[in-house]
């Protein structure tokens, strides 16, 4: 395909067709919270929900509108942030598993786009994996898909606390620069620690990484497109994996 299938712009009929030509579809799930004075709120909604698009138009999976709020309490008090609690997205994410589940779709890809959000959707596929046996989840993130080190987000340490960085800037640079405001932009020298922190309480302006003022949309471009591929992909051999056969174990005669 070379154009996104949406799946909230079909008709019922369409829907119905959609899913016997393909059980699979792909669930943006994004964040709605602070990313530093320089980037908007809606960040990790709006690059996970085009990489999405753009995986759907190079597999032909349907993409579903995105979760828009995600679990981003720990940004602590920063203005703007909009969060859930981890209990709250797994039951959002259970509802529109178990609809879709009624609709004849058997394989879940939670394509998502903030790293917090990562316990819950794991718990989801744990549940919904035991709830629906006849079907598959799986969570990744959207940068997921090929090796962290290749990153280039100019991070060093702090797991998930790499927010606003070099990498999400270029990327918005790319999607979105009318968004981005570069002459507020900020850095901040990422240290390695044991614990992970609320992050207002190792940042004063919301950002974790370095040298964020030398973000450029042609770096984000090439970040952007790798991430499509790769994940792109991934969805493609995914949604054509052979189901296991129960009856055959290795080892079993």
């Amino acid at each position: 395909m070379s154009k996104p299938l949406y799946w909230e712009r079909q008709t019922w009929p369409e829907a119905g067709e959609t899913v016997k030509r393909t059980d699979a579809v792909i669930i943006p799930v994004g964040a709605v919270e602070q990313h530093g004075p320089h980037l908007p709120l809606a960040v990790d909604t709006l690059i996970g929900t085009a990489v999405a698009e753009q995986v759907s138009a190079r597999t032909g999976v349907p993409v579903l509108p995105p979760v828009t709020y995600g679990v981003s309490g720990s940004h602590g008090d920063f203005p703007g942030t909009v969060a859930l609690r981890p209990e709250t997205l797994i039951a959002v994410m259970e509802d529109l598993i178990d609809s879709l589940h009624a609709s004849g779709v058997r394989q879940f890809v939670l394509l998502n786009g903030h790293i917090w959000n990562n316990g819950a959707l794991d718990v989801t596929a744990e549940k919904l994996r035991v709830r629906h046996p006849d079907s598959r989840v799986r969570a990744l993130g959207y940068v997921t898909m090929y090796p962290g080190p290749e990153v280039n987000g100019r991070v060093q340490y702090g797991r998930g606390l790499m927010h606003a960085n070099f990498f999400e800037t270029s990327v918005m640079l790319h999607l979105h620069p009318e968004l981005v405001h570069m002459d507020r932009a900020t850095s901040h020298v990422d240290v390695d620690s044991f614990w992970d922190y609320r992050m207002d309480q190792v940042s004063d302006t919301g950002v974790w990484g370095r040298d964020v003022h030398e973000a450029n949309a042609d770096h984000g471009k090439a970040e952007f497109e790798r991430c499509v591929r790769t994940t792109a992909e991934a969805v493609a051999g995914a949604v054509a994996e052979p189901w296991p056969d129960p009856t055959h174990r290795p080892g079993k005669a």
